[in-house]
């Protein structure tokens, strides 16, 4: 690792960052994006819906705790970002928990990291301007060769990233995680429910809530069809997160397309985007999209508020939802974009939000119990049933 090395990062638009590289050394190219989070980059990197992408923190002081085994989001262990942007590198790895520091592990996986830039004014330029690619180099000293070269890598809108990071073959999730650092195990009965996830770049602690909340968890690639999934006779089936553009992944609509109606549905994320398709919604891209672990989202049958993790760089179409027949039960209170929808005639719900965090706050697990609660009523969870899921759970917190 050269902490040394001139790195340049040039956006599509002409605007060109120099700074000081750590981690590996090259070129690399992706759609420059920013995350709100105070901690929680290491799961950042390893997230694989930030695949095809260069992540900016805002949050000025990166690497201070450094970088552990278990805080791996990605099922295959990989960081998924293109590149890293921060404005300082912190010179001391600080924490108990630390297997290695952050330029260290970017540096062993191949992954650039570029320090000492305003991210402050590139922050503010992207949300002036709109998400847009960019290239970074240690190589290339030329300015307008960057730019030129940024301006070339193809759009976000319309890639398909999903058959990046969705597995080749299915598989059984194992039953259990055991970490000092994990949630508290809950009590969630004694009837386990059988569900097929559609990884379509899930994260782990999806599938460990899968389990927390008593389900036996069958994981499947995003290609698979809906009679694989049917003949499993599954309780429910859930639909993940996951990278690039969500109109693009037309195999997965067309399987959800013929699913619904046929069984319970959860989705998540890009899984909701997916499932606004699969219904006769659309999706749009959003000017610079929501990433962070701070974004907060109201039920609108109750009004009251949650503090949620977000990534994502879509959002789906409120119109489009209406006329299909679904209902928006949350919306995020920054810009007004739907951040949840049930459709009470096809046993199905779904949240643009991350109810798993990793990194975030856990207001939002009330709702894998509300797919268990799906699965053993037929029927989806209204705004108020997620409510009293939500009171449920957090009783249970304090008695505890």
């Amino acid at each position: 690792m050269d902490t040394h090395k001139t790195c340049k990062l040039a956006l599509e638009d002409g605007l060109v960052f120099t700074g000081r590289c750590f981690g590996a050394s090259g070129t690399a190219e992706g759609e420059v994006v920013f995350n709100t989070g105070m901690s929680g980059y290491q799961e950042v990197l390893t997230d694989p819906s930030y695949a095809g992408q260069i992540v900016t923190m805002t949050y000025p002081l990166i690497g201070n705790y450094g970088v552990n085994a278990e805080d791996v989001e990605s099922l295959d262990r990989h960081v998924q970002v293109r590149g890293f942007v921060i404005r300082e590198l912190s010179p001391v790895v600080s924490n108990f928990r630390s297997n290695d520091s952050l330029g260290a592990y970017l540096s062993a996986a191949g992954i650039m990291g570029l320090a000492e830039v305003d991210t402050r004014a590139l922050t503010r330029h992207i949300r002036t301007a709109g998400a847009m690619n960019g290239l970074m180099s240690t190589e290339i000293s030329d300015d307008a060769e960057l730019v030129e070269r940024a301006k070339a890598i193809p759009s976000m809108k319309g890639a398909d990233y999903v058959k990046t990071v969705t597995p080749a073959e299915a598989y059984d999730w194992p039953d259990g995680y055991e970490s000092p650092f994990a949630q508290a195990h809950r009590d969630h009965g004694k009837k386990v429910y059988d569900v097929v996830a559609v990884d379509c770049g899930a994260k782990t602690n999806i599938f460990r809530n899968l389990v927390e909340c008593g389900c036996n968890v069958h994981v499947v690639p995003a290609r698979a069809s809906a009679g694989e999934i049917l003949a499993r006779k599954p309780d429910g089936v859930f639909i993940s997160n996951g990278p690039g553009d969500p109109q693009a992944v037309t195999y997965t609509i067309d399987m959800l397309e013929e699913l619904l109606g046929k069984v319970p549905i959860f989705g998540i994320c890009l899984g909701h985007q997916l499932l606004t398709w699969a219904l006769g919604g659309k999706t749009y891209k959003l000017k610079f999209g929501h990433r962070g672990c701070n974004q907060p989202v109201r039920n609108e049958a109750t009004g009251k508020v949650e503090i949620t993790s977000q990534n994502h760089g879509f959002a789906a179409d409120a119109d489009s939802l209406a006329r299909s027949g679904a209902t928006i039960t949350h919306v995020n209170l920054n810009d007004g974009t739907v951040e949840g929808f049930t459709h009470l005639d096809k046993a199905l719900f779904s949240v643009q939000y991350h109810p798993e965090a990793s990194p975030g706050p856990h207001d939002a697990t009330y709702l894998f119990d509300c797919f268990r609660s799906m699965m053993e009523t037929g029927s989806a969870p209204s705004p108020r049933d997620m409510h009293a899921a939500q009171e449920k759970l957090a009783c249970a917190g304090r008695q505890a």
